[in-house]
């Protein structure tokens, strides 16, 4: 008989408990937490931060970071509401689209460029476009809002399919693609080799920067595609859309037990730190923490990365003390 709890490592079990313990609680205290609708908007909330997570998954197993996400976000969102709103151009969405996903694919390939073939570290490289790109942003909104996206748009990615929006069914498909790559695929054990051991994995014949070149594309590609899927469904567009999900997005991968050094990390353990972490912000509503509850928000947010990162510095000391 299959048992699926054998098949998760120790941070994927300590994650799956503390879901079930905080569920209990909170729906101990107010039986709404369970509600058709509550569950909805978890997962609508959570959806953006899924597909994003995928991609800077695989950027930080190959040994690097991401954290212009957010910024990149905003960018491309701020091109689409110029390229496809009635007030601005208004293109059609079949070519506005395509070009929001190849301006979000050549924006994390360039990352990739600088990192691999400018040897710049790449917590500098994103550090940089974290504020250059959200200055860009500013720039080109003209300090103002962008409303009226077609209303075509608007409407799938409100209605989607089956009651649910399109950006949960599209973080669907792209867990499903990653861990296709990951688990089924050549290029997938190669990301994995290069972020364990970049020597071994020059003498194994692979190409690190090839690599890493596609996990930014492939990040800067979803990262795009979760802005399609998800920024319509807002009143309107604002400067300030995708501020702090870097920070939310690389938070969910170090606490679902993805090495910071690169080489190890599972998929299954990002998944429940982002179901974690989207929870915490509706049980304290549900606790009625009031007012407070955003910062109380950040600071288990902030809690749980610090525990994550010492349990990884932890399990990385006692690897090295094993004998060979």
């Amino acid at each position: 008989m299959f048992n699926w709890w054998q098949t998760l490592g120790r941070r994927e079990r300590s994650l799956f408990v503390l879901i079930i313990l905080a569920a209990v609680l909170v729906t101990s205290i107010d039986r709404g937490f369970l509600s058709t609708t509550n569950l909805r908007d978890i997962l609508v909330r959570g959806a953006p931060i899924a597909i994003v997570a995928c991609g800077v998954m695989l950027v930080v197993v190959s040994g690097e970071i991401d954290i212009s996400v957010g910024s990149l976000m905003a960018l491309l969102a701020a091109v689409m509401g110029l390229s496809l709103s009635r007030d601005h151009a208004a293109w059609s969405s079949g070519l506005g689209l395509p070009l929001i996903l190849g301006l979000g694919t050549l924006a994390g390939w360039a990352t990739g460029v600088l990192v691999t073939v400018g040897r710049v570290p790449s917590i500098m490289v994103t550090l940089g476009l974290l504020t250059a790109l959200r200055g860009l942003t500013t720039i080109i909104m003209r300090g103002g809002n962008i409303q009226n996206l077609p209303d075509g748009l608007t409407r799938w990615t409100k209605q989607g399919l089956f009651g649910l929006p399109l950006s949960i069914w599209t973080a669907g498909v792209v867990l499903a693609v990653t861990a296709w790559i990951i688990h089924r695929t050549a290029l997938g054990r190669r990301i994995y080799a290069v972020g364990s051991s970049r020597q071994s994995a020059a003498m194994a014949g692979l190409s690190e920067g090839r690599l890493k070149r596609f996990v930014f594309a492939y990040t800067g590609f979803l990262t795009a595609l979760a802005t399609i899927v998800d920024v319509p469904r807002l009143p309107q567009i604002e400067a300030g859309i995708g501020n702090e999900l870097e920070l939310l997005v690389v938070t969910c991968v170090v606490v679902g037990g993805v090495s910071i050094s690169g080489g190890r990390g599972s998929l299954t353990g990002v998944v429940l730190a982002i179901v974690l972490m989207t929870l915490i912000r509706p049980m304290l509503t549900f606790m009625a923490v009031g007012e407070s509850g955003e910062k109380w928000t950040k600071a288990i947010q902030g809690l749980l990365i610090l525990a994550a990162v010492v349990a990884d510095h932890a399990f990385a000391a006692h690897s090295r003390r094993e004998p060979t």
